[in-house]
Parts: structure tokens; sequence; C-alpha cells
């Protein structure tokens, strides 16, 4: 090896090492054959036989499509198809329109990079997700937290801000389960001349009529001038879209560099997309069981008392276990005890804050809730 690809590798170790040292080493793995409490489909929607032939069909019916786009949606990745797909969104969320995205980390990355050229500050709550972190950095606009879910420290930061202000929040937030007091905050933004756009990847398809959202739960589709809806979760599918006017898609048309250098989805995606819409209105009982389990999940974490339970009244628990190595342990332990429920660790949370991310689904059992409620109460060792 030449020296340049030995010193390659050797940096590369190097970091990987710091990493490894710090207990914050990252790796991929298949688990199989674990109960699970850890993915984002919470209304077993990937795995349903009615998605299954509801793409099936839709596919036979389309059999003339390429299978890929072929290019960016700007070039020749544009089709009837992507436009009657986004129809398709807008009309079951209220909206004027849709703009649909490879991913939801794509869809924030391109918003909020875009906005920044237009809106000289975002205000954001501490706790958004990454995603958004990131298109904040590419906007080159000020960036300002306020306190998690609280509005009177926003109305303070907004009420010190001159010019145009965009707020980021979240519907239900990843990892704290937490959901957004949405009324107050918008109050906030209306009284402070502020935009607000709210990210539902984790409560589009369990809140709201038929699955709506947290937005259209509370009938404020509206008022909020931005939704980003995303399909890897409770859409058992894949991409996102950003809900708005029309002025806002065709300003991101032009400003979203994620949309405009990246081919565009696959028709397949498109059509799974459509099929999972085409059962939202279905799945009330889902959404209904899933309810019923958190309920009875808080009831049961409760009575046993285990400590650093993090209150949450959705379908994300948390469970505080500071340290790297003491929740990896953990979970670990739950592991051998037949549970996929993942550790957190910090830098993804506050050193301090690491715990052990459990995501419930209308699939689980009451059987399974409390085995491992039992399992946290008393670590196998």
């Amino acid at each position: 090896m030449s020296d340049p690809l030995r010193e390659f590798e050797n940096r590369l170790l190097s970091r990987l090492d710091a990493r490894k040292e710090s207990g914050t080493l990252r790796s991929l793995r298949i688990v199989e054959g674990l109960i699970d409490l850890n993915s984002n489909d919470y209304l077993g929607l990937a795995r349903d036989p009615r998605l299954k032939a509801a793409i099936k069909a839709l596919e036979e019916s389309n059999e003339h499509l390429p299978v890929g786009s072929t290019a960016s949606r700007l070039l020749a990745g544009n089709s009837r198809l992507a436009e009657e797909t986004e129809s398709i969104i807008a009309r079951f969320h209220r909206s004027e329109s849709a703009l649909f995205f490879n991913s939801g980390y794509d869809a924030n990355v391109g918003l909020y990079s875009a906005l920044g050229r237009v809106y000289g500050t975002i205000v954001y709550d501490e706790l958004i997700h990454a995603s958004v972190h990131d298109g904040m950095r590419l906007s080159k606009a000020r960036c300002v937290p306020f306190r998690h879910n609280d509005p009177q420290h926003l109305q303070e930061i907004l009420e010190s801000i001159k010019g145009p202000v965009v707020v980021a929040v979240e519907g239900i937030y990843s990892m704290d389960g937490t959901i957004c007091r949405l009324p107050e905050i918008l109050d906030v933004c209306d009284g402070n001349n502020a935009v607000l756009s709210v990210d539902e990847a984790h409560s589009a398809g369990v809140l709201g009529p038929h699955g709506g959202g947290l937005v259209q739960q509370l009938g404020l589709q509206d008022q909020v001038a931005i939704r980003l809806i995303t399909y890897g979760k409770a859409f058992g599918c894949h991409g996102a879209a950003v809900l708005g006017s029309a002025t806002l898609r065709q300003f991101l048309i032009n400003y979203a560099r994620p949309l405009m250098y990246s081919t565009f989805a696959s028709n397949h995606s498109l059509l799974a997309v459509q099929a999972a819409y085409s059962l939202m209105p279905q799945l009330d009982p889902e959404r209904e069981r899933l309810a019923r389990l958190i309920s009875f999940f808080g009831l049961k974490v409760n009575g046993l008392e285990i400590s650093g339970v993090m209150s949450s009244n959705t379908a994300i628990q948390s469970i505080e276990i500071p340290g790297n190595a003491a929740v990896r342990h953990a979970a670990d332990a739950l592991t051998r005890a037949g549970f996929d429920a993942r550790p957190i660790v910090s830098p993804t949370v506050p050193a301090g804050t690491e715990r052990i991310r459990i995501c419930l689904h209308s699939f689980n059992t009451e059987e399974e809730l409390e085995r491992f409620a039992t399992h946290l109460k008393v670590p196998v060792s």
C-alpha cells in the first residue's frame, strides 16, 4: 500500500478508535426473531399484506411505466404519476399543494436551506431533528433555539428579533415522544409575525382524522404555513412531502437543492405512497389499538415504579439510563431477553440523558409489553 493510502486508512481508523473509546461507535446489524420495540412502523403497515396487495395492483395497472424516474425532477424525472401523487397527498392533508422528496432528510435539508434565502432568522425547538439542523447550517441564516415546547421562551426570543422569522417545531418529537404545544406556539408566531413550520414525521398517520397528523387533528391546516410528511414511518413505505401553498411549492422547485440535483424517486416509491394513502382511512382500528397500548404501557411502567421513565402519551417512550456504557449494557440485556429496543447514546442526545428508546406498535401485545416492563425493572444480567 502506498504512503498516501496508508495515511488515509490511518486517519479514518484514528477517528473510529476515538469513537470506540468514547462508547459512541456505530455499526450496522441485522436483527431477526426479536419483539419489535424499535422500528417506526407504528401501524404495522410496512408488513401489512393489504399494503403489499395495493402496491401490486397499482404496479400491474401501470406496467407501461419505467422502474426509475431516470433523472432529476427538473430534467426527465417529472411525470404525470408524480403530479398525481402530489395531488393525492395535498387533498388528503387539506393543503393547497404538496411537493414530493426522496426522503424526510432531503425534504428538511432542502426546505430550510432554501428558506434561508428569504428569512434571515430561523428559530427552532432545541429538540428539533438533525436534518433540520443540517438544513439550517446550509441556509446561512441566523439560527436560534428555544427551550423545548416552551411558548413563553419562544415569545421572549421573537420579541428580541427584528426582521422575518421562521419557527421550526415537530408534531411529535422523535426522542422524547412529547407532543408539540401547537396552538400556543402558533399564537406566539401569529402575534410576532413569524411563519410556523411543523415536521409531522412521527405524527402523520398516527394522529388526526384518518392519520392526517397533529395539525389536522387540531384543525389548524389553514394557519400553519409549512408541514412535512414522511412515509417511512406510519405510512410503511418511503419518501416525504412538503405541504403548503402553491407559491411555496414553486419556490422549492427553484431553490431546494436536494430536489434539483438528485435523481427523483422511483415510480415504485410513488405507487407505494399512493397505496398507503388508499389504506389510511381503513386503519382507524390500528390507531385505536395503538392508543390503548400506549395507555397500558404507561400504567405498567408507573405501577412498577421503573426509574428513568420519561413521561409520554405517544408511541415513543424512553427510559433514561445515563452514560453510554450503562445504556448499551441495558440494551444488550434486553436483546438477550428477546426484545429489539435500542440505546440512544450521546451525542445523539445530550450527555447524561442517554436512554433506551421504545417505539410501540399496533401489532405489539399487552403480554409483550408486560414482560418488557418487567425486564426494565429487573434487567437480565
